[in-house]
């Protein structure tokens, strides 16, 4: 597993990701899977409205990415870094990809499928377990988040207003 040092320099890389891709439309959340040596083997941003894609999450991404460098599907070793908290979908993936280590940013209380609404690492079905830790850079990663909802909001208010409302 990454040190706490190294596992802040890659959360910080990934926060700056996620804000070029909230910058261009998607839902700011990006991620990355390093190899037993600390290596980044895939890497990805929330790409489902850019490419029409419902799998289009960022962990999804760096899952594929990662079997692709390394011809292999299996990451036991490797840790999964991301800003915010997976979803059931994104955490299935992760366990079927047998990843060792999951650490995330922002939690998320409604829809985080790896202790926020449900916890899929530790269900009984769960075939490979691993570590999970987070809250790493997450009041920052949720402060992102919560403002790019705002301003998208915002967006969509002055929109039906025909730009008039409340500042």
């Amino acid at each position: 597993m990454l040190n706490d040092a190294a596992s802040l320099l890659w959360m910080e890389r990934l926060l700056r990701l996620a804000d070029v891709v909230g910058a261009g439309g998607e839902i700011p959340v990006a991620a990355a899977l390093l190899d037993e040596a600390g290596r980044c083997v895939g890497w990805g941003s929330n790409r489902r409205h850019r490419r029409a894609d419902p799998l289009g999450h960022a962990e999804l991404l760096a899952l594929r990415r990662a079997a692709a460098t390394r011809g292999d599907w299996r990451f036991n070793g490797c840790t999964l870094l991301v800003t915010l908290e997976p979803c059931p979908m994104c955490a299935g993936a992760l366990i079927q990809a047998r990843v060792g280590t999951v650490i995330y940013g922002a939690a998320d209380p409604k829809r985080g499928g790896l202790g926020g609404s449900l916890d899929l690492s530790r269900h009984p079905s769960a075939h490979h377990h691993m570590v999970v830790r987070g809250g790493v850079l997450g009041e920052r990663a949720g402060e992102q988040l919560e403002t790019w909802f705002r301003q998208r909001r915002r967006a969509r208010q002055a929109l039906r207003t025909g730009g008039e409302g409340p500042a």
